[in-house]
């Protein structure tokens, strides 16, 4: 497993972590994916998957380099204390590796929340600070908040069909070493991209370089400098699947053929806005009807 430089922090993790939103696997298959490398997983207070986390690192902590992510309702000093206490309890651990923000609560004072995590670094409950789904100017406020400590990363959703990032954020981060952690390097599965890949260029990369789909869309993403991929899965098969993105790389020729047959998209910020409303319940609901949609609808809402 290849590894890329976390930040400014001198710190390495891989450039293929274990996602866990979702996760409906075992302890045992997040061992696996330790196990073939994959010693970087990201998990969140909203997840509900922190106690198995906690299980699967149970033992060898000190191999593991650990993300977790306070929800935004306890972004008060207070209660952001209470959330890391309670995640470090679940997790089995005495420190967070990379407290992230899960997404922007403009009802609080930023400088509130990043005073707390600051204050949370002196005593050693986290090491690095961390946010996710923050905008450029988002994290230029949260960067003079938090102060003395620099903001490591910002978890995105980026893919091959969703490049949203690539006009501001991306750039940004590249510039500010700021480490990017893609969420849903697979989109929501591999039919969606099917869906976005009328020409099956994917398919033909695939057979080109003796690789799954799936490992060819997870190494177009961490292709990009500064970019970290976190899929996620079930099974321990398509964990080590995962895994073995890494290690290898597409060629330039073969990024360029990809870039000029996918058809991809840029979300606007009533697409974000929309996301972020809509209650996780109706999601699922949502996705149902979108796959009776024909694929020429699809792409517009993938």
């Amino acid at each position: 497993m290849l590894l890329k430089k976390l930040g400014r922090t001198g710190v390495s993790i891989p450039e293929i972590g274990l996602g866990t939103w979702d996760y409906r696997g075992s302890a045992a298959s997040l061992r696996k994916g330790i196990e073939a490398g994959a010693n970087f997983i990201d998990t969140a207070e909203s997840y509900g998957t922190e106690p198995i986390v906690g299980e699967a690192i149970r033992g060898i902590r000190e191999r593991v380099f650990i993300a977790t992510k306070v929800s935004p309702q306890n972004f008060r000093s207070s209660e952001l204390r209470k959330s890391v206490e309670a995640c470090l309890l679940k997790l089995g651990i005495e420190t967070i590796d990379l407290l992230q923000l899960h997404h922007p609560n403009p009802s609080i004072p930023i400088a509130e929340t990043m005073g707390a995590m600051s204050d949370l670094v002196d005593e050693g409950k986290i090491k690095f600070c961390g946010v996710s789904n923050f905008s450029v100017a988002e994290m230029q406020t949260a960067q003079k908040a938090l102060g003395k400590y620099p903001i490591v990363s910002n978890q995105l959703r980026y893919n091959v069909i969703d490049r949203t990032i690539e006009k501001e954020i991306l750039p940004y981060c590249n510039a500010n070493a700021i480490t990017v952690i893609a969420y849903s390097p697979l989109s929501k599965g591999l039919s969606r991209i099917t869906d976005c890949d009328p020409t099956g260029v994917i398919a033909e990369i695939a057979r080109a370089t003796a690789k799954t789909p799936a490992q060819v869309i997870i190494n177009w993403c961490i292709c990009r400098d500064g970019v970290i991929a976190i899929p996620k899965a079930n099974s321990e098969a398509h964990i080590l699947e995962n895994c073995g993105a890494s290690d290898w790389r597409l060629s330039a020729e073969q990024i360029a053929f990809i870039n000029s047959r996918i058809l991809f998209r840029h979300r606007n910020k009533f697409d974000a806005l929309a996301r972020k409303l809509m209650p996780r319940s109706l999601t699922k609901i949502a996705l149902r009807a979108r796959n009776l949609l024909p694929p020429r609808l699809r792409r517009l809402i993938s």
